[in-house]
C-alpha cells in the first residue's frame, strides 16, 4: 500500500515510524498546490492536515482509496468529489481538547494578569528601585465571581466551562448552531452574552453562520477591561474590526487562530497602539506533544480500520 504524507512539518517532532508498517510510505514536509497532483499520482492513502485535496488532485491519483485527515476539520477536502469517486475519509476527533483547554486559560492569564508588563518590569532592572516589596501597577481580578461566556459548547467549550466554574466563574453560552443544550449552563444570546460577560472563549467551527459574527459592534458592546479569547478559527473576529476598536475601547483579546495562517505582512493586528492589549499565538493551542502523538496514533489507526474493515 502506497501511502503519501504531504505536509508533515505540521507535527512538528513527532514520530511517524508508525506508519512505515502499513506499506510504502513517502513524506513530504511540505506541499503546494502546484505540487499535489504528482506527489499523489501513485497514492492509495493520502494523509493530509491542511493541503488541500480537490477533484483535480484526486482525478490525478486513480488508485487513491482513502484520505486521512490529520485534523479535526475537514474543509480542505472536496467532500461531493469523494463521493461521486467512491473514496473514504477519515478524520480524528477530540485528540487536542485537553491542548486548547489548557491554553485557553494560559491565554487568559498573561492577559488577565497582565504578566507581559510584570515580566519586562523586573527584568528591565526597575523593580531593584522599588521602596517596597511589592510593585503595584496595572490592576488585575480574580476569576471567582465573574461572568464567562462561551461561544459554542462543544467538548471543548464543555472543558472550559468545567474549570471555569472550579475557578469560581459563572458560565453562560451562546449555541452558533441555535441546536446545542447544556442544562448545566445558562444558555443565552450573543447580545447578552457579549454585554455582560467578563471574558468571552470562543471555541465554534468557522462556517456561514460564524463568519464575522465578533466585529465592529459585538467588540464596542463588550465591557470595558473584559477579555476576548478566540481558539475556534480565524475568521470568527473580524480582524480589520479588531485592529480598530482595541485602541479606542479597554478591551483584552487573545487570539490563537486568524483568518489568513500564516499572519500576512503587513497586517492591521501589527500596528495597533495599544498592543499590550493584544496577544496572539501563531495557532498552537492543539499542538502539545501528547496532542501531536494522539494525532498520529489515531491516524494510523484510521488506515489499519480501513484495510481491514
Amino acid at each position: 500500500m502506497k501511502i503519501v504524507i504531504l505536509d508533515a512539518l505540521t507535527y512538528g517532532d513527532t514520530s511517524l515510524a508508525g506508519f512505515e508498517s502499513l506499506g510504502d510510505v513517502v513524506v513530504y514536509q511540505t506541499t503546494s498546490a502546484d505540487e499535489s497532483e504528482e506527489r499523489v499520482r501513485d497514492a492509495e492513502v493520502i494523509v493530509t492536515n491542511k493541503v488541500v485535496i480537490n477533484d483535480a488532485v484526486m482525478e490525478s491519483a486513480p488508485n487513491l482509496k482513502l484520505i486521512c485527515v490529520a485534523a479535526t476539520g475537514m474543509n480542505n477536502i472536496d467532500h461531493e468529489a469523494v463521493v461521486r469517486r467512491g473514496i473514504s475519509v477519515k478524520n480524528v476527533a477530540g485528540y487536542s481538547t485537553d491542548a486548547v483547554v489548557q491554553h485557553t486559560f494560559s491565554m487568559l492569564f498573561y492577559l488577565m494578569g497582565h504578566s507581559r508588563y510584570y515580566d519586562e518590569y523586573v527584568k528591565s532592572g526597575e523593580w531593584q528601585n522599588e521602596a517596597v516589596f511589592a510593585h503595584i501597577g496595572p490592576s488585575f481580578s480574580e476569576l471567582r465571581g465573574k461572568t464567562w461566556g462561551i461561544i459554542g459548547l462543544g467538548e471543548i467549550g464543555r472543558n472550559v466551562a468545567r474549570i471555569a466554574s472550579a475557578f469560581g466563574a459563572n458560565v453562560c453560552y451562546y449555541s452558533t448552531s441555535g441546536k446545542n443544550e447544556n442544562v448545566d449552563y445558562e444558555k443565552t444570546t450573543l447580545s447578552r452574552l457579549i454585554e455582560n460577560s467578563d471574558v468571552i472563549s470562543i471555541h465554534a467551527p468557522l462556517n456561514k453562520s460564524t463568519e464575522n459574527l465578533v466585529s465592529h459592534s459585538e467588540l464596542l458592546q463588550m465591557k470595558d477591561g473584559a477579555v476576548l479569547l478566540n481558539l475556534g478559527r480565524g475568521g470568527i473576529v473580524d480582524e480589520d474590526a479588531l485592529s480598530v476598536i482595541i485602541d479606542v475601547k479597554p478591551i483584552f483579546v487573545g487570539l490563537d487562530v486568524l483568518s489568513k495562517e500564516p499572519m500576512k505582512i503587513p497586517h492591521p493586528l501589527l500596528a495597533v497602539k495599544h498592543p499590550e492589549r493584544l496577544y496572539i499565538t501563531p495557532h498552537i493551542a492543539w499542538t502539545s506533544r501528547e496532542a501531536r502523538a494522539r494525532l498520529i496514533a489515531s491516524t494510523i489507526e484510521n488506515i489499519k480500520t480501513f484495510v481491514t474493515a
